[in-house]
């Protein structure tokens, strides 16, 4: 778990209202120094909204943001120099090169001239920093896009489905380079997405909001434990042998179609197995089923939106 001390953004209770509609909704955010925080939740669910709070590009209707230990209605400025952000596709000059592109935002921050070729390396845009931009696929304009969050060498990274219309090697690019940048440049990523599948790949902590609500916040290895296997019998009058199982104390369940049993270690299932032969049972089979991340949050978020 994140200790406060770690914590470098916290919410508490923000919501959002717009026109009568509430679309955030006492959400209550921890991401932890160096986390890569996947911000889960289908399209409509209050991600983007929450963000752009985050930024300071839109005003709470209540509760509180802290990021850096700072309150960013007294020190938005302050916060986010320390910020690197890609919302929605990033914007370009697409005459100009890779270099004049990123020129035009160094000056702005004020960066040195040598982050330039420091950015580019670790996009790995080398290569192609004299092509003009509007020769570049969309995976090349994404990795520039994250070039220029990283200008200003930010402690926070924020990232608003990154990978959204890229073909599959792109989003392998993408990914593999936000896996890296906590270790390459010391950075904390907050990264939303409407895909499971995809932030399960690179994040260490997940976030999952629905109908505006923060319904999940913790270790991606406490929601993989949630899809962690049970076991299925087939047997001779399923029933039966259910009531049976359920009259030993075993964790068993009969939706009618399939009798299965909660997490057991061998040794109960061996005894599960003995049991219902010594009652005359037959048994067919014995097989385990994994329930998928994404049903998982499916679940939870009672949505298809993110297939």
């Amino acid at each position: 778990m994140t200790t406060k001390s770690e914590i470098i953004v916290a919410t508490d209770g923000l919501t959002k209202r717009l026109g009568g509609r509430t679309v955030v909704n006492g959400v209550n955010l921890a991401i932890g120094r160096g986390d890569i925080y996947g911000f889960l939740g289908p399209n409509g669910a209050g991600k983007t909204t929450t963000i752009r709070m985050l930024l300071g590009l839109a005003r709470p209707t209540s509760g509180h943001i802290r990021i850096f230990d700072k309150d960013i209605r007294k020190e938005r400025l302050a916060i986010l120099r320390k910020v690197g952000s890609l919302v929605e596709y990033p914007s370009y000059y697409g005459h100009l090169n890779a270099t004049e592109n990123l020129e035009a935002v160094r000056r702005l921050l004020g960066a040195p001239k040598s982050r330039i070729d420091e950015v580019l390396a670790i996009v790995r845009l080398t290569q192609e920093a004299r092509r003009p931009v509007k020769g570049f696929s969309l995976g090349m304009k994404q990795r520039l896009g994250i070039a220029t969050a990283l200008l200003g060498n930010p402690e926070l990274l924020v990232l608003d489905e990154p990978t959204n219309g890229l073909d599959p090697a792109g989003i392998q690019e993408i990914r593999e380079l936000i896996k890296s940048l906590p270790r390459t440049s010391g950075v904390t990523i907050l990264i939303s997405s409407h895909l499971l599948s995809e932030v399960e790949q690179m994040a260490t902590r997940v976030g999952i909001i629905a109908k505006g609500e923060l319904i999940y916040q913790d270790g991606i290895e406490r929601l993989r434990e949630q899809a962690q296997g049970r076991i299925r019998l087939g047997v001779s009058d399923p029933e039966a042998a259910w009531q049976l199982l359920l009259s030993y104390g075993y964790p068993a369940e009969w939706d009618r179609t399939k009798l299965t049993v909660g997490q057991a270690d061998d040794r109960t299932i061996a005894g599960i197995v003995s049991r219902l032969v010594q009652s005359d049972f037959q048994v067919y089979r014995v097989e385990e089923e994994h329930a998928s991340l994404e049903s998982i949050f499916l679940q939870m978020t009672g949505s298809e939106a993110s297939l």
